[in-house]
């Protein structure tokens, strides 16, 4: 596979004594800089009882400012110098980010840092509790969405990575900003932390403003317990009448963050569940008898998934799921060829190099990489890793892993059992 870089870009570390740790991919021929924070805690860390949704509420309160940054301040800053600025959370890692000019990085960098320990007033956890309702009202609107946590949680059951990230309504009703004060004080910890700075930047720049804007951090590590996951196999329909199409979605183990198998199992759900020139894409979409076939892989601490998801007409679900059933028990008898092999390889690394000729998905690439395995992997190491794929990799994948439907959600106005 031809090598993206001439020059093969090098990892530049550094941990500030409080713990911090700071990594550095230098391109100099980048017309930006991206960087990001990544906080070692998501949903899969929070207290089911009486935080579940706490790390996305606190998401939201960081942008809520500090003492001497009022929200309206944050917000013009970030506008005014033309930044692009977000933050997510999930399941393991929540993460503030920002990508920028160059020239502006020395400004923007400071506030960036500032937020992320903010005052958290109780007048912006009342207004903003409001929002996250309303989010997750939003949320419950949507179909896929009610049938994602209603499958993950089938399937993790008591496991934490079975949460809403959002919470409940219950939860957050419930949660109170000293409950949020208690969780940030014991997890946004400096050892819980990696800076990550991807495009064009001066390293010695980065070093001086991280100690200078976070080296007065508290210090500390919070542990993550890893557990397995002990997989239920359940179906569950909920009635959704006013509906016009049926949703259904299932589960089932596949390698975690770390498995030697993982490059293997992205491919073998390109070359099953792809949007489009996939098995199952052959066998529902292309016919018209589906909108949507498809399979994906995520991978957490300790365990991973494979996530087959159907979206047809409702009178048609029953047998277009017994279709995709079908396609995934073939499996067994109509072994992947060279061809589907070598397609779903150039489509992985077709998208692992348009994203990364951006800085921004570079510095996410590698913060998510150092969060889940903590090791750096450059773009050509990740498409050599991808290139020593074998046929055999992709048999062992299937094997140690099938992709059999365990739990089962449907959601629409077809109440049949699957």
């Amino acid at each position: 596979m031809t090598q993206y870089y001439q020059q093969k870009p090098m990892l530049q570390q550094a941990t500030l004594p409080n713990g911090l740790t700071i990594l550095g991919e230098h391109r100099p021929s980048a017309q930006s800089v991206a960087f990001g924070f990544f906080v070692h805690t998501g949903a899969r860390d929070e207290n089911h009882a009486c935080e579940s949704g706490v790390s996305h509420f606190l998401e939201h309160m960081v942008f809520k400012g500090t003492d001497q940054l009022p929200a309206e301040m944050v917000n013009r800053l970030f506008d005014d110098l033309g930044c692009n600025y977000n933050a997510s959370t999930g399941e393991e890692v929540t993460t503030f980010y920002a990508a920028v000019l160059p020239e502006y990085f020395e400004t923007v960098f400071p506030l960036q840092a500032a937020i992320l320990f903010p005052s958290l007033r109780e007048d912006d956890f009342t207004t903003e509790k409001q929002v996250i309702l309303e989010e997750i009202a939003e949320y419950a609107d949507q179909p896929v969405y009610v049938a994602y946590d209603h499958v993950m949680q089938l399937h993790f059951r008591e496991h934490p990575l079975g949460q809403p990230i959002l919470g409940t309504p219950q939860s957050i009703q419930s949660l109170t900003a000293e409950q949020m004060k208690t969780y940030h004080r014991e997890h946004y910890l400096a050892g819980n932390i990696a800076l990550v700075v991807a495009g064009n930047f001066d390293w010695d720049q980065v070093l001086e403003l991280a100690a200078k804007e976070c080296g007065h951090w508290p210090a500390g590590e919070t542990a993550h317990p890893c557990r397995c996951a002990s997989p239920a196999a359940q179906t569950v329909v909920i009635a959704k009448p006013a509906l016009q199409q049926q949703h259904i979605m299932s589960i089932s183990p596949a390698p975690d963050s770390c498995h030697r198998l993982r490059y293997a199992a992205e491919m073998v759900s390109i070359i099953v569940g792809d949007d489009s020139n996939s098995r199952l894409y052959w066998e529902l979409v292309d016919p018209g008898l589906t909108d949507i076939a498809e399979i994906s892989y995520s991978d957490y601490q300790g365990c991973g998934t494979w996530l087959t998801y159907l979206c047809c007409d409702p009178e048609a679900a029953e047998d277009n799921w017994q279709a995709v059933r079908k396609v995934l028990e073939e499996l067994d008898t109509k072994p992947f060829t060279v061809e589907e092999m070598e397609q779903a390889r150039n489509l992985l690394a077709t998208r692992l190099v348009s994203r990364g000729e951006q800085p921004m998905h570079r510095m996410l690439a590698i913060g998510q990489n150092w969060h889940s395995r903590l090791e750096y992997r450059s773009l050509d190491d990740e498409l050599e890793a991808l290139d020593q794929v074998t046929m055999d990799d992709l048999q062992s994948v299937i094997r140690e892993f099938p992709l059999r439907l365990t739990s089962t959600v449907s959601v629409g106005p077809n109440t049949a059992t699957l």
